[in-house]
Formats: C-alpha cells, sequence, structure tokens
C-alpha cells in the first residue's frame, strides 16, 4: 500500500515536469489556451457565482449572530473579508473547480484515450502533452485565481447585503473598517492559494484522464478519483500553507 502510494506519487511527479516543459511551447499557441480558460472559467461562473453569493450571506448572517454577543457588530465587514480572502475563497472554490471543471478536465482526455485519439496522434509523431494536456493545465492554472476572486467579490456583496440591508449594520462602518483592517499580506495569501490549488486541482484532472484505462469504466474511476484527490488535496494544501503563513 505505502509503495504504491508513493510509485503514485512519484509517477505524478514525473507527469508534472513533463507537462511543465511543454508549457512554454503550448504558450506559443495562445488560442488553445484561451480556449482552455474560457471551458475551465467561464463555464464555472455560474455555479462560482451562486455559492458565492449564499457563502457570503451566511457570512453575513453567523458573523453578525457572534460579534452581537460582543456588541462588535461594526466589524462585520472585516470578518467577513478575511474569511473570505484567506479561507473560503480559494478553498470553496477550487472544491468547485475540482467538482465542474476537473471532472470535465478529466472525462475529456480519458475519452480520447479510450478512444484512441492519443495514441493516433503519437503515431503521427504529434506530442498529445503539448497538444491536448499542457493548454489544459495552463487553462485550469490561469482561471482559478479569477474564478476566486470573483466569488471574494460577489461572497463580499452577499456578506453586505445580509449585514447592512437586513441585520441593520451600519455601511460606512462596514467598508471602512475592512479597509483599515485587511492587508495586503492577507490578499497575497488568497492568490497563493489560489495559485497553489489550480496548480493541484488542473494536475490532478489531467493526470487522471491521461492514465485512465481506456474503457467506460476507467474513465468513470478516473473522474471519480479526479474529485476524490483533488478535494482531499486542496484541505491538505489548505492546513500546509495557512501553517506557513502564520509561521512566519
Amino acid at each position: 500500500m505505502i509503495t504504491a502510494t508513493l510509485q503514485r506519487i512519484g509517477a505524478v511527479g514525473v507527469f508534472l515536469g513533463r507537462v511543465l516543459a511543454q508549457c512554454g511551447p503550448a504558450l506559443l499557441r495562445p488560442r488553445a489556451v484561451v480556449h482552455q480558460i474560457y471551458n475551465a472559467g467561464a463555464r464555472s461562473l455560474i455555479i462560482i457565482m451562486l455559492c458565492g453569493l449564499f457563502v457570503g450571506m451566511v457570512l453575513g448572517l453567523q458573523g453578525f449572530d457572534l460579534l452581537q454577543r460582543f456588541g462588535s457588530e461594526d466589524a462585520l465587514g472585516v470578518a467577513a473579508a478575511l474569511g473570505l480572502l484567506k479561507e473560503l475563497g480559494p478553498v470553496v472554490t477550487a472544491l468547485l473547480f475540482a467538482g465542474r471543471a476537473g471532472t470535465a478536465l478529466t472525462s475529456e482526455i480519458g475519452l480520447m484515450r479510450a478512444t484512441d485519439q492519443l495514441t493516433a496522434m503519437e503515431m503521427m509523431a504529434v506530442d498529445p502533452l503539448r497538444h491536448v494536456v499542457a493548454p489544459r493545465f495552463l487553462g485550469g492554472v490561469i482561471a482559478m485565481p479569477l474564478l476566486v476572486a470573483v466569488f471574494n467579490v460577489i461572497g463580499l456583496f452577499g456578506a453586505q447585503l445580509i449585514g447592512v440591508q437586513v441585520m441593520g449594520v451600519d455601511t460606512g462602518a462596514f467598508w471602512s473598517q475592512m479597509q483599515s483592517a485587511v492587508e495586503l499580506d492577507d490578499v497575497n495569501e488568497g492568490i497563493v492559494k489560489s495559485l497553489c490549488f489550480g496548480i493541484a486541482c488542473s494536475l490532478i484532472a489531467v493526470y487522471e484522464g491521461y492514465t485512465a484505462k481506456p474503457t467506460a469504466e476507467g474513465v468513470g474511476l478516473a473522474t471519480t478519483r479526479t474529485v476524490v484527490i483533488s478535494s482531499v488535496l486542496t484541505l491538505l494544501l489548505d492546513y500546509m500553507l495557512t501553517a506557513a503563513f502564520l509561521g512566519r
């Protein structure tokens, strides 16, 4: 069990090195990369915006209830901003990305493997890593921070909607305390996490699709593994990155 796990981790590491080596040539085909950004990012906007709105609204309700006990309702904007920028935004977006875009990437590449399209490309001396995997990997990595930014903005709107419009928190206090308390390091932490989660989720998605067994069952299992591994890896990386930022 341990040996198989280590072998799989090593295989993923080697695969990452091969994909990174092809990212430079893939960038010379910007139309393909932009198309993959659209597939991974723009097509995920609806679920990202909806979840961001409801997460922000719940954060506004729970945050107001908690802060009211200490007479600090005006600090709701600070709590919502820090919670979204540093934790909820990157983590929830990564989980949604794995469930929507990650599974789409895995099934798409896995279907190409099952129908021998990748094998045909190799026989014609066309590198599938350069023309199929690398653009999709880059699209996922670039789309993740953009989706996190959208999630954070909509989440803050949801928190403001509940806190100010429903609970009666002063609008000026909500925004002014947020602006004075949130620092550049807090924003940078969210950006770093979104990039790391984008690399991890996109790598798992393309790897599972590329190495899937060329059967319908194999593609289904690869898609399931993508969601499970990406979700666990996102939470593990979140803990490690949070510990690293707090330990500075």
